[in-house]
């Protein structure tokens, strides 16, 4: 039985590798490489920075949230679905997690495009569509017969991205500014819209919490990597966005897509950067997806089929499939920016429902939560405010489908009439409220 045990325990993963380098990986994506010099162009520096702090307090509040919570449960397989149903219930654990699949499913195909479209722009002559299919299944086939593959991968993205960083930290001194006709100038954003198109950026930290199932220990290593993921995104973010506004001019910034790379000590380092970001990306997201699927199927939301691992490490090949056909159909589809706004906002309304989680326990002092880690409830509901409201600001048009989307899995998950082999604190708040 030790044996065992240990084999198990050697195939799971510890903070930096299980947690931290999925989360960085995805923070440290696309909107840095061809979105934040058109943020410092639209806003300058000062409320670049101040966009940047409160995205990133936002998804700070978020996983002090996810610590106190790692830290006072086992946390099992499912992250962000196995938190919220574990404590809000099973039907509002549904609610949340079936959206949130779709969302991570579909996020796979957006990543995939996004390197598509910058691999056509080197070769025009390949057909988008074709690449995409076939990267998915690249990536796809490193998912489903091992994770420490797909891992190792990441670690040679990490590589990249950090080797383009250092080329653009170190400049290209021979760089002169090509002047934008007039009639070329694009209108200031406001700030809000560029928070809005800021924001995904800092959103990463969903790919470390998916994991939670093969960490060798999620009570400490969710909340060690999770909170170092923030703090390192925010400082370097903050560090290229004084280098942008030092070395370009405002109007170049907003204007050129690839002034990034034409400040760069060696410009072919960004392009290969922007490949890595993108893949490292939708490599999180087909390790995660199929994940939060089969703590679904476990659950029985979903086909008890889904739930079926294999090997020593519980691998979700079932769900990684069923994962492969979402994305491929939404590849083939072609256009998915109708629906981009969508997927935030389920992003956005786990991260609101982990914050709300932390906050509820803690003011209603329900017996059961002792975590190990302390967090101010009062903070942890400021932050499920500050999510429900960025929602609001982002798309208030996608907000309201995602809370109908989210309101009719609820009452189906209620007319089903499901009971869970567990407790939650739905009753704890009764009791709070008759008090």
């Amino acid at each position: 039985m030790a044996e065992q045990t240990k084999n198990i325990d050697s195939t799971k993963f510890g903070t930096f590798k299980g947690v931290f380098v999925p989360s960085i990986l995805t923070i440290l994506g696309v909107i840095m490489y061809l979105r934040l010099g058109w943020v410092v162009g639209n806003v300058g520096i000062i409320s670049t920075i101040v966009i940047i702090s409160l995205a990133s307090a936002i998804t700070f509040i978020t996983a002090l949230s996810i610590a106190a919570t790692a830290t006072n449960m086992k946390i099992g397989t499912g992250g962000a679905y196995y938190m919220i149903s574990r404590s809000l219930g099973l039907e509002a654990g549904a609610a949340v997690g079936l959206p949130l699949y779709l969302a991570q499913a579909l996020g796979i195909a957006f990543y995939i495009s996004g390197f598509t479209e910058s691999l056509s722009a080197v070769s025009p002559e390949y057909f988008q569509p074709y690449i995409g299919i076939v990267t998915l299944f690249a990536i796809s086939m490193v998912a489903f017969f091992s994770t420490q593959a797909a891992l190792k991968v990441q670690f040679l993205i990490l590589i990249i991205i950090v080797s383009s960083i250092i080329s653009f930290c170190l400049g290209n001194p021979d760089y002169t500014p090509t002047l934008v006709e007039p009639g070329k100038i694009l209108p200031e954003a406001s700030f809000w819209v560029v928070f809005a198109v800021f924001f995904p950026a800092v959103t990463g930290i969903e790919a470390g919490i998916s994991m939670s199932g093969d960490l060798k220990d999620p009570g400490k290593s969710l909340p060690r990597g999770t909170l170092a993921a923030v703090v390192v995104g925010f400082v370097i973010y903050c560090t290229l966005a004084i280098l942008f506004y030092l070395r370009a001019d405002l109007v170049q910034l907003k204007f050129d897509g690839n002034i990034m790379q034409k400040l760069a000590a060696y410009s072919p380092l960004i392009t290969v950067g922007i490949w890595g970001a993108t893949l490292s990306s939708a490599l999180g997201a087909i390790l995660g997806a199929p994940r939060t699927l089969q703590a679904l199927g476990k659950d029985r939301v979903v086909p008890k089929i889904l739930a079926r691992g294999s090997g020593d490490g519980d691998e979700p090949r079932m769900a990684t499939a069923v994962t492969f056909i979402v994305a491929a159909i939404a590849i083939l589809m072609g256009d998915l920016n109708a629906i981009a706004p969508v997927l935030s906002m389920f992003f956005l309304t786990s991260y609101g429902a982990l914050n709300l989680i932390a906050g509820l326990e803690g003011m209603i002092a329900n017996p059961s939560w002792r975590p190990q880690f302390k967090t101010p409830w009062l903070l942890s509901i400021i932050g499920a405010f500050g999510c429900f409201a960025t929602m609001f600001m982002i798309n208030a048009g996608s907000t309201i489908l995602a809370i109908i989307a989210t309101s009719i899995v609820y009452f189906i998950m209620q007319r089903r009439n499901m009971r869970a082999h567990w407790g939650d604190m739905r009753r704890g708040i009764m009791m709070f409220l008759a008090r």
